[in-house]
């Protein structure tokens, strides 16, 4: 095998339920759901019914534009129409406390609800959710959606089976310039939990659960609203020795004032019986650019590069809503579910407490000092 090899030989792409008629109701119609949600679901041959936003305008366009039967003014009235079984809740995280609240108290048809990460403004906030979702008998999976990025999903595959041997050193660095959100500026916050939650999230995807977090913050300069977490570094320390760092680099230096674009995110994973190195096609968005993965192993020599043609956006997106609906349909937890994602919340609390406090901190001790 050589080094322009196009065999699909890693695990890519999500398991999709068998039964695919259940409806899906969607809160929220905004870029993530008219451009990113909603195609993937239609791609995959899912059913999403209904949908409601905040300005109904919007919900009616969006549901034309994608050949949804209903538009609700209120998602309370959605929430009584017996197709919607499952919720796709697209909203910000400081509105969504209040939304899932709501549906936990007034939904007589759903079984599952997938909520945006982040999940809630802080861990606190996150854990009340999930027990609010608990006690009312409804599934909660968090759009970690990350996860379903196709090259981080094949690296996932490679660990998993042991591919690459024991992990002992792994990075992900971001040069991009994210398109922020007008209601980052109420909270005061921009990159932890934004973008570098899909990188810690997907060290835990790869690793499992770290020890503890250094983290390193500067602001943003091209950012006009306070904040400090612009521009981000970490090392997560593992017990068994692995080390995996983070650059989050929002800046990318003077690009749209005029220098040259450099922008992309490369991730690398060093292990004991190999190397996996890759590439996230996202900052090229709307173009699409597929991520890649290229790797190889003490036992071949060479770089193995397997392709595809999907996208994290728009394509990825079907993942995290398939988890749910296979996790329903099988009667086990979402490997993104509430419970899971807490893990996730509390790393990135702990990564501003080790920014603020210049120490490393341990997941745990967001945990336990509630």
């Amino acid at each position: 095998m050589n080094m322009t090899e196009q065999t699909i030989e890693v695990d890519y792409l999500p398991k999709l339920p068998r039964d695919r008629s259940v409806g899906i109701g969607c809160i929220g119609s905004g870029f993530i759901m008219a451009d990113c949600h909603l195609p993937a679901y239609r791609s995959a041959g899912l059913n999403p019914v209904a949908i409601a936003s905040r300005r109904v305008e919007s919900a009616r366009e969006v549901a034309a534009r994608h050949e949804l039967p209903h538009a609700y003014e209120h998602y309370r009235q959605m929430l009584d129409d017996p197709s919607v079984q499952v919720l796709d809740i697209a909203v910000p995280p400081d509105v969504q406390f209040e939304v899932i609240r709501d549906v936990v108290r007034h939904a007589r048809h759903v079984r599952g609800i997938l909520a945006q990460k982040p999940l809630g403004v802080s861990y606190q906030q996150a854990r009340a959710i999930v027990t609010m979702c608990r006690e009312a008998g409804i599934e909660l999976a968090v759009n970690q959606n990350m996860r379903w990025d196709h090259s981080v999903r094949a690296c996932g595959d490679l660990l998993k089976r042991g591919v690459l041997g024991e992990p002992v050193f792994a990075t992900i660095d971001m040069r991009a310039i994210p398109h922020w959100m007008p209601w980052q500026q109420r909270q005061g916050w921009l990159t932890l939990r934004i973008m570098s939650i899909h990188h810690l999230d997907t060290f835990r995807y790869w690793f499992g659960e770290p020890e503890r977090i250094y983290a390193s913050v500067r602001p943003d300069p091209r950012t006009g609203f306070e904040h400090t977490d612009g521009i981000c570094s970490t090392i997560v320390e593992y017990s068994d020795g692995l080390r995996a760092c983070t650059w989050d680099d929002v800046w990318a230096g003077p690009v749209r004032e005029g220098a040259a674009e450099d922008v992309g995110i490369h991730w690398r994973v060093e292990g004991t019986d190999g190397i996996a190195r890759g590439t996230i096609g996202w900052p090229k968005y709307p173009q699409r650019c597929p991520s890649t993965i290229d790797y190889t192993t003490r036992a071949t020599g060479v770089w193995r590069q397997p392709r595809w043609d999907e996208v994290w956006f728009p394509d990825a997106f079907v993942g995290p809503m398939a988890e749910l609906l296979c996790a329903l349909e099988d009667g086990r937890r979402p490997s993104i579910s509430g419970d899971d994602n807490l893990n996730t919340m509390a790393l990135v609390d702990a990564a501003y407490r080790s920014a603020a406090e210049h120490r490393a901190v341990s997941p745990q001790e967001i945990i336990e000092n509630l």
